[in-house]
């Protein structure tokens, strides 16, 4: 079993900057693809970005590129969202997703919920105008 959890949300002006952590517990959750994803009230769970097993490839959403940046350190089994230039939209809870499936290749990146076994609890983020 993992888990996941979340950290470094909060409130911050439009602008600014936030960096979120997803810590994974579990010996192998070092190797994992991971994503965020967010959801906005009253709108379904979107994606955000993504990292390969390897931390060398990743992915992004189109409202994110260039502003968000995702990271993975394996000897901590963390992965990192730096967000800069936040935006009021970019106001959503935060989730950090795990891919346990063992025969996802190591330059791998999902951007499906779907596609992910293990979901942390959220962190909120809000921007304000």
């Amino acid at each position: 079993q993992v888990q996941l959890v979340e950290s470094g949300g909060g409130l911050v002006q439009a602008g600014g900057s936030l960096r979120l952590s997803c810590t994974a517990s579990g010996r192998t959750a070092m190797y994992y693809a991971m994503g965020w994803f967010r959801q906005a009230p009253g709108k379904e769970r979107e994606f955000v970005a993504a990292i390969s097993r390897s931390g060398f490839v990743t992915e992004y959403a189109d409202s994110v590129k260039g502003r968000f940046t995702i990271s993975k350190d394996n000897s901590k089994n963390t992965v990192y969202l730096q967000m800069n230039s936040l935006k009021p939209e970019d106001t959503a809870v935060y989730y950090c997703a795990a891919d346990s499936t063992a025969s996802t290749g190591w330059g791998t990146t999902k951007s499906r919920s779907y596609e992910y076994s293990y979901w942390g609890q959220g962190t909120q983020v809000t921007v304000s105008s």
